[in-house]
């Protein structure tokens, strides 16, 4: 776990960062275990690609993922210990090379270094593009290994674009990041459409006719609500969680929830102390807004970045506990139902994780926190995976169906 100051705040007095962390675990049963080791547990979103970019250059010499890697959350050891059993990993680029016209290369690149991680290490990982790979890589005991863009202004306004990441093994993207686009609304910058542009919808249509699941993290509320209109196929929130619990314009509202429910979709929580923490989430959308202020002002980058880091010296964001993820868990699936729920933990792409979740080594905790609040061995199993796998075998069904018209 990344310990800074501001997770300090949530440390009891008299408890180390490794106390705490262990503190706010339960205590794993033999139940637990038994039924963890024995579902499929896929997370939708990890960073780990761009860390492996800027952090080792992408030299798996260099930064060795079957060694253990406390800098990072994620290693090879740690994957193993928390029963992963399949990956979806994000192969973000900056918004700013979208404005470049270097965002679509970039990714492309990205991806190649996936199928190198799998490559690198045949024995942990194995690339797989549908549900028949990943079940049959998991039988064999290996990582199935797949891949999310995070952003629509990795196509650079073109279809053509978006079908060569489908076809280079891209199975996700997510419409935008934090920035709005020609055609479609962040949900942390301003309108540009109102949600999507006609453009927008033809990418979402697009999508679901190559059988490519539509992620609406990180858009606007009406975009999310344009998406469920027009969208064939369910949708997927690949790393969000709930905005009752936390009032942060990256979660999903309940309106959408019940939505959700109706489209068949998924959303899977976030772990990032700024999204589930309600305190965290107004001090980082503040800090945010403030960027952004300054950036309008023609502030210069290192002006704008000094007076980010005065705000959060001066504002440290709580990190939360474990217990905070296990609320967020609760009222997506008191809203969505049970079925519209997996686990999306963004990690290796935030600098701030609750006491107790601080890499992938933790996710059997999650299991023993559901059977504590008494959920059910088939609800855990639809959370930890199987739900995912659901929403992901309708979408392939109805891409094919759509492409025999």
């Amino acid at each position: 776990m990344v310990v800074s100051a501001a997770s300090l705040l949530a440390i009891p007095n008299g408890l180390n960062a490794e106390d705490a962390e262990q503190s706010f675990r339960p205590q794993l049963t033999a139940k637990a275990k038994e039924l963890h080791a024995s579902s499929i547990v896929i997370d939708g979103h990890n960073d780990l690609p761009w860390k492996i970019r800027t952090d080792g250059d992408g030299n798996f010499q260099k930064l060795d993922i079957s060694q253990p890697q406390p800098k990072l959350h994620t290693d090879i050891p740690r994957l193993r210990q928390g029963g992963v059993g399949a990956q979806f990993w994000s192969v973000w680029v900056p918004v700013d090379l979208g404005y470049q016209g270097t965002a679509l290369l970039t990714t492309i690149e990205q991806i190649e270094l996936v199928k190198k991680m799998a490559e690198t290490y045949p024995d942990d990982f194995e690339f797989a593009l549908t549900v028949e790979d990943i079940r049959r890589i998991h039988a064999n005991g290996k990582i199935a290994s797949l891949i999310g863009v995070e952003g629509g202004h990795c196509i650079e306004n073109s279809i053509s674009s978006l079908n060569h990441l489908h076809q280079l093994g891209a199975r996700y993207m997510t419409l935008t990041h934090a920035d709005s686009l020609d055609w479609a609304d962040s949900a942390t910058d301003e309108e540009k459409s109102g949600g999507l542009s006609p453009f927008g919808k033809e990418v979402v249509q697009r999508m679901n006719t190559l059988g490519m699941m539509v992620d609406i993290s990180h858009v606007s509320v009406p975009t999310m609500h344009d998406v469920l209109n027009i969208s064939q196929a369910p949708v997927i929130f690949s790393h969000s969680s709930a905005r009752t619990v936390a009032d942060s314009p990256r979660n999903v509202p309940d309106d959408v929830l019940t939505r959700l429910k109706d489209n068949d979709g998924i959303v899977m929580v976030n772990y990032y102390s700024a999204f589930i923490v309600p305190d965290a989430a107004r001090i980082y959308h503040e800090g945010v807004a403030l960027k952004r202020k300054l950036q309008l002002e023609g502030k210069s980058a290192d002006e704008v970045q000094a007076a980010a880091a005065s705000f959060h010296k001066q504002n440290p964001m709580p990190a939360g506990t474990f217990n905070d993820v296990i609320e967020h868990i609760d009222h997506l699936v008191k809203t969505a139902g049970w079925q519209h729920v997996g686990i999306g933990s963004d990690y290796d792409g935030v600098g701030l994780l609750p006491a107790g979740l601080e890499d992938v080594s933790t996710y059997p905790y999650i299991t023993q926190a559901l059977l504590d609040r008494g959920y059910s061995d088939q609800q855990i199993r639809g959370i930890l995976g199987e739900n995912l796998l659901r929403v992901m075998a309708k979408i392939e069904t109805t891409g094919r169906q759509l492409r025999q018209k």
